[in-house]
Formats: C-alpha cells, structure tokens, sequence
C-alpha cells in the first residue's frame, strides 16, 4: 500500500512538473521567438537547483558575450580561494626593518572602504622597504578599449594599489584632488578629455559641480612617492623577493569586496580580487594565473569551457555560455549560506545595478548580476518564484540594435511569467 502511495505520489509530482514546463516554455517562446530578437542573439536556461530539472533553455550551450556577468566567476574564483578576511600585505621584519610586498588588495586608501589595518601596521615601523615587482600581468587587461583609459571604471591593475587608482577631483569649497601630491597637476579647463594619455596630467572644468574618479598611470616611483607622502615617512624600494619566510597581515572582510564588485560593477575590485586570490597561490602575482586553476579544478566539469580573460568583464574577448554560467550560480547555491549569498548580490528595487528592476512592491524578486556593453545586456542570478521557490538562471542578450530598455522590459516579462508559474 506505502509503494503504491509512493508511485502515485511521483506520478502527481511528474505530471505536475510536466505541465509547469509546457507552460513556461509555451510563454517564454511567446517571447524569445518573436521577431524582436530576429536580428539579435538571446540565450536563456532557468533551473530548479533542487530538483536540477530544467524548466526552459533556448541556446543555453551558446557562447555570449557576458560583459559583467563575468563578475559571478571572479565571484566564484575569491570565494574559492580567500579567506574570510583579505590578505592585505606580506611582510618580513629584519633588523627593524618591515620587508613588504603587495597582494594586490584593492582598499589601502580607497575612497569607498573605511579600513586601516595596513596603514596603522606600517606606520609602526620607521624603516620601509617594499618590492612592487611581484605583479607578472599587464596593467590593462586583454581586449580592454584604449580610449576608455580616462574613465573611472577602467583602473590600472597593480600589486599594491593605492586610492583605487584612481584620482578624486571635486570644487566643493575649492578644489579638492585625492591623493593631494596630484593637485598642481590638475589643469582647470573644460577639455574633451579627462587625462592625457601617456602622463598624469587631468582637466577639470572650474563649473563642474559633481566629483569625478580618474584613473592615474601607475609606476613604482610613483608608488612610492603615494605611500611616503601617505604615511609621511621615507619609504624604500627593492627589486628583490622578501627573503625567508614571510608572514601575511589581514584586513577587512572580504564579503565587503565581493559586495562592493557585485552591488556596483566595480571593475577594479573584480580584477584586484583575482589578483589576491593568485596570492593564495604562489608569491607571484597574477589574474590569468588565477583563472586557469579555477578552471582547471573547480570547473573541470564545466560543459562549455569559457574564454574568460579578465576579471570584470570589461573585454569583448570573454565568452561564456548561460548553461556556464547557471552551473557556477548553483555551485555557489549549494555551497554558501543562502543569506550570505543573496546579500553579495544586488536585489531588484533595492539595491545596486538592480535599484531600478522593481516590480510590484518588488515581486518577483531577483538577486542577480547585470552584465553590459554597447548593443549587449545580460543578466544572471536567482529568481524567487510566487510559490517561494529559488530558481537559477542566465539570459543573454547580444549584439542588438534595440534599445536597451526595451531589450530589459522583456526579460522582466519572461521572469515575471516563470515567476507566476512555478
């Protein structure tokens, strides 16, 4: 009698699942199949994590251009490989004198953290000696545009960043630059360009009202002219390796990083946060080494193997598939408390790259990552359904010429719809 019971229960339960995806799939093709996207590429695979059933994929095993949503493998990559809080510096003391070198961590001085567990621990010391050559990458990633090299969002990657990388302009009350050793070297014009290309001199109109980021172009001399104007003592630089044994001082939390890279598409974290994970490694600094070891074990079951050559996913050169990339968010589910995940992702209506997805008093509710470049607009996470339930998924969209606002409200639709559904 309990067999039988049991039989027929999963017979409920088949025929149950069965209906939802005829009817997911019946309202989504509505959608996708239309001649809206006739011109365009749209991929998109939805799953139930706990029952790994998949209850829509069309063109899931394509490759896109994922733009930001590149961000869920550094994601995936830090959590792997990071401790709960980051390693900000490694150091040896000789004689009284610190041996330091970086691990590429993003937030000594950073405008937007507050933590100064590094700058206290140096100042300690009088005598300074650091290595900045531990760093093998290039200061600008693969397939990055030129031109973009004035704006904020694209940094020089570097083994012991300082400020972000970045300048801080403002004329609240007079003109304001971060860090001040750049100050004579702002010229006060309007100019069409921010910086010059090959030296650190920036234009700043005397009527802008708003603060601007700019990045600066990185050197070890000028790195050490930062950190000694910083800590207001001499500070040395060596070419060689720390000797012996070296000790690692830790900073700030590390979900503090991750939420900053997801809630704002920070691409300077994502590619610093790769940076330090490669300093778990070995003592040489690099993101592509921290890449191929991800994908080498933690993803060697990965279907597609993704072209995924930065951190940030500022390069035009990534590929990645939805099937990838809802294989990763579902690692991520099984493994992460689901709170502590859904906080590093922003939440439609209510935070970050998201604040402006909201639907009725925020239903259905979305914890995802957006991803977009010119003619291109993906987005990846974890859709909570009406019923409750916590479904996975990837929509891509490519190489349209539509708006993207209307590119948007479609994938809002297609979500709400599944969303209703199951």
């Amino acid at each position: 009698m309990k067999t039988s019971l049991l039989i027929f229960a999963l017979l409920i339960f088949a025929t149950s699942c069965t209906s939802y995806k005829k009817t997911i799939k019946k309202s989504t093709d509505g959608i996708v199949l239309s001649n809206f996207y006739k011109n365009q590429f749209v991929g998109l695979l939805v799953l139930d994590p706990e029952t790994n059933d998949t209850l829509y994929a069309h063109q899931s095993e394509k490759y896109f251009t994922p733009a930001s949503n590149t961000k869920i493998f550094t994601l995936f990559a830090a959590l792997q490989l990071l401790p709960e809080k980051v390693p900000a510096l490694q150091y040896s003391v000789n004689n009284n004198t610190l041996y330091v070198e970086g691990t590429g961590d993003p937030s000594f001085l950073h405008p937007h953290f507050q933590d100064s567990t590094a700058y206290h621990f140096l100042k300690k010391y009088k005598s300074i000696v650091f290595n900045l050559n531990n760093y093998m990458d290039e200061k600008l990633g693969q397939g990055w545009a030129w031109d973009d090299y004035q704006y904020y969002y694209q940094p020089e990657m570097t083994s012991f960043p300082l400020y972000g990388n970045v300048t801080s302009i403002s004329n609240t009350n007079g003109l304001n630059v971060k860090p001040g050793l750049f100050k004579d070297s702002v010229v006060r014009t309007w100019y069409t360009k921010n910086r010059e290309l090959e030296r650190n001199t920036f234009y700043f109109s005397p009527s802008r009202k708003d603060t601007i980021e700019i990045p600066f172009r990185t050197d070890t001399v000028l790195s050490k002219q930062l950190l000694a104007s910083a800590l207001n003592q001499k500070i040395s630089l060596s070419n060689k390796p720390i000797a012996g044994k070296k000790e690692i001082l830790y900073g700030q939390a590390s979900d503090s990083l991750y939420v900053r890279m997801m809630h704002e598409s920070d691409n300077f974290i994502a590619e610093q946060l790769l940076i330090v994970s490669s300093s778990t490694l070995s003592d040489t600094l690099s993101g592509k080494k921290t890449r191929e070891h991800i994908l080498k074990n933690e993803l060697a079951d990965l279907k597609q193997l993704p072209r995924w050559v930065d951190g940030s996913g500022l390069s035009r050169y990534n590929l990645f598939t939805p099937e990838s990339m809802v294989m990763v968010l579902n690692k991520m589910y099984r493994t992460i408390p689901q709170q502590r995940l859904f906080s590093i992702f922003p939440q439609n209506g209510v935070s970050g790259t998201l604040k402006g997805w909201g639907y009725n008093a925020g239903y259905p509710k979305l914890y995802a990552k957006s991803g977009s470049l010119s003619n291109n607009y993906c987005l990846s996470g974890y859709l909570i359904t009406k019923t409750g339930k916590t479904l996975i998924f990837s929509f891509m969209n490519n190489h349209y010429k539509n708006p993207t606002s209307e590119v948007k409200r479609r994938m809002q639709l297609v979500l709400k719809q599944i969303a209703d559904t199951y």
